[in-house]
């Protein structure tokens, strides 16, 4: 516990007296479902380490969760896809993207072979993902599909896309990768945290979007990987920029941000990244936090981001996020040092 904490706690206790040991410190915060898995285990971890704080955390999307923060509504906010300049204006510039983790976006699938088996192993390119969903490959044996796994069993069944129906981090990423590889894309759709997306149905968060791919035969969508995980779905290997296909892991996510230019404010993206072990739908995602907070909670959140950069990343790669890179740890905490 850093000393700005500890004088405001002692300093709560005095004040109540015999009350002060149930003298408790709460924070609020909402956003990303993206990075809700690793979130939800480090509140629980630090509310026990300090049992004078409470972090209560609504998993909501980046899109609402930037909203609340610009609203003031809660203490911080948490989201994939950085915030715009006229959203930063709104909150008088003084707010400060907190690196916490880097995940993957994985294209899941449920569909089945003409063998009747569920197909496990799929590879996809940016361009077939692309012209999935823009609704321009209808079927599962499609030629393209077909030239990029040779020897797969693929289906005659139309192709059933799933996206997010709320705004999203997620979806941040993943048209931001589309974006990347497919001119069309970027100037038809573009990128945000929500889209009007040419085909398909809407999930709402990563567990919406799972739940529609279990229950959808011949669908295709894409989830932050502890969902497709956690709901034993297939993911596909993606053709990286070096012509390798590669599954979504720590590893590649790690691969992909070794060799990114971060830069002082942390809004940067990752996806499509060189190298041959480098997943290309790769993102960091952040805190939001205000550098002025008030009376009493700006040292609690100040030493929760400490926190979160030492014990906390030790807990990352056991859900299936990617730690922190050494020197970008170093930029947060030199970062972390304006929050009062």
């Amino acid at each position: 516990m850093t000393k700005n904490l500890k004088t405001f706690v002692l300093a709560a206790a005095a004040a109540l007296g015999s009350a002060g040991a149930s003298a408790q410190t709460t924070l609020n915060g909402a956003g990303a479902t993206f990075p809700y898995p690793i979130y939800s285990k480090w509140f629980d971890m630090y509310g026990k380490a300090y049992p004078g704080v409470r972090i209560n955390y609504q998993s909501i999307g980046s899109g609402g969760g930037i909203r609340q923060f610009t609203k003031k509504t809660v203490d911080f906010g948490a989201s994939d896809g950085p915030m715009t300049a006229k959203q930063l204006y709104e909150v008088d510039g003084k707010s400060i993207h907190v690196p916490t983790v880097l995940g993957a976006v994985a294209v899941a699938v449920n569909v089945k072979g003409t063998d009747g088996k569920d197909i496990r192993a799929l590879n996809l390119d940016g361009a077939a993902l692309t012209d999935i969903f823009l609704g321009k490959i209808h079927a599962w044996d499609d030629e393209r599909l077909k030239e990029l796994n040779p020897g797969t069993a693929l289906p005659g069944s139309p192709v059933t896309v799933i996206h997010r129906s709320d705004g999203s981090g997620t979806t941040y990423c993943f048209v931001d990768y589309l974006s990347a590889v497919s001119p069309e894309w970027k100037k038809k759709v573009g990128v945000a945290t929500s889209v009007d997306w040419p085909v398909g149905l809407g999930g709402k968060g990563n567990e919406g979007v799972a739940g529609l791919l279990v229950q959808t035969p011949s669908s295709i969508g894409y989830v932050e990987l502890i969902y497709a995980k956690q709901n034993n779905l297939a993911v596909a290997a993606m053709k990286n920029k070096a012509g390798k296909f590669v599954v979504p892991s720590v590893e590649g996510v790690t691969a992909a941000a070794a060799g990114a230019k971060v830069p002082e404010d942390f809004r940067v993206s990752i996806v499509d990244a060189p190298g041959a072990e480098s997943y290309p739908i790769s993102t960091f995602t952040w805190l939001l936090v205000n550098e002025k907070n008030p009376a009493g909670k700006g040292a609690v959140i100040k030493d929760f981001l400490k926190w979160m950069l030492a014990d906390g990343q030790k807990a990352a790669a056991d859900l299936g996020y990617a730690p922190l890179p050494e020197n970008v740890k170093k930029m947060v905490a030199a970062a972390v040092e304006r929050v009062r």
